[in-house]
């Protein structure tokens, strides 16, 4: 699939700042006055960014409102009812603290599980994909939740716990890189399946269905090296578990989170772009490409 850089940015901001939205519904990171204000400032800006990003994939993304009223059937529907629900209930508790009013913490609680469900909404609108061996698997889940958990406790300040759960996380990366390279040939897709002719003989490709480029081949048949997928693989476990773990054991708490939270942030990029580059849609095989 072709790595859209708003997409990227959409899946990596949103889920580092719902994460950490959660950290603050939860009171796990005891806040108030001001640095409550700049703690869910940042929460809001983050996860408000990454929905916008994502909007600017849409073709036209003047319609966007149009995909509130899909919810029956779609998952991005639903991620964003969820994703609007979650804000809005977040809102009395980031005001409570903001002005130290004290209110019962019932809607921090609740908002920070719908960060969650937001997160796996966005996390589905991939793994659902049945055209997409290596996302139609329970790991694509489990990794969304997890980075975003981990984003979270990340910003949330340094221990034991959050470079924990980075190292976690960098496990989870290779544990699906793992089953997502061998998912196409799992599937059993083949030339044959997809035209249906594989009962009657050996299918191969005579010729190109079409001499120019088209839309399924901008965006659905993308191609990355096997060394630039090694090396970013390389990067990302060291930006997401073993630079956030050290910096969160052994810097100073003030130097830590920033050190740790940007390598996160550029750890989860690079893995992004690889879930979306080392997506093999089963249309490739129409063009010979798998």
């Amino acid at each position: 699939m072709n790595p859209a850089p708003s997409v990227i940015v959409f899946t990596v901001l949103s889920g580092m700042g719902f994460g950490y939205l959660a950290m603050l519904g939860f009171g796990l990171v005891p806040v108030a006055g001001w640095a409550a204000f700049f703690g869910w400032g940042l929460g809001y800006g983050l996860a408000v960014a990454g929905l916008v990003a994502s909007t600017f994939h849409l073709g036209n993304p003047q319609r966007a409102l149009l995909a509130f009223t899909q919810w029956r059937t779609s998952w991005l529907s639903r991620e964003g009812w969820a994703a609007v629900l979650t804000l809005v209930l977040l809102a009395p508790q980031a005001l409570s603290d903001w002005l130290v009013l004290d209110w019962w913490r019932g809607f921090g609680c609740l908002g920070a599980v719908m960060c969650f469900v937001t997160v796996g909404c966005t996390s589905m609108i991939y793994a659902q994909i049945k055209a997409v061996p290596r996302w139609n698997h329970w790991i694509v889940p489990v990794q969304f939740l997890w980075a975003a958990l981990t984003g979270g406790l990340v910003l949330a300040g340094a221990g034991l716990v959050p470079a924990a759960a980075s190292a976690l996380l960098a496990a989870l990366l290779v544990l699906g890189w793992r089953i997502g390279d061998g998912r196409f040939a799992a599937v059993g897709a083949t030339l044959g399946s997809a035209t249906g002719l594989g009962a009657i003989g050996s299918v191969a490709v005579f010729e190109q269905p079409h001499t120019g480029g088209n839309y399924l081949l901008r965006e659905m048949i993308y191609v990355v090296g096997r060394k630039h997928a090694e090396r970013l693989r390389k990067i990302g476990l060291l930006a997401v578990g073993f630079v956030p773990a050290a910096a969160l054991l052994f810097l100073p708490p003030l130097l830590a989170v920033p050190v740790a939270a940007l390598s996160h942030l550029a750890g989860m990029a690079a893995a992004r772009w690889l879930f979306f580059a080392e997506a093999e849609h089963v249309v490739g095989l129409y063009y010979g490409q798998r």
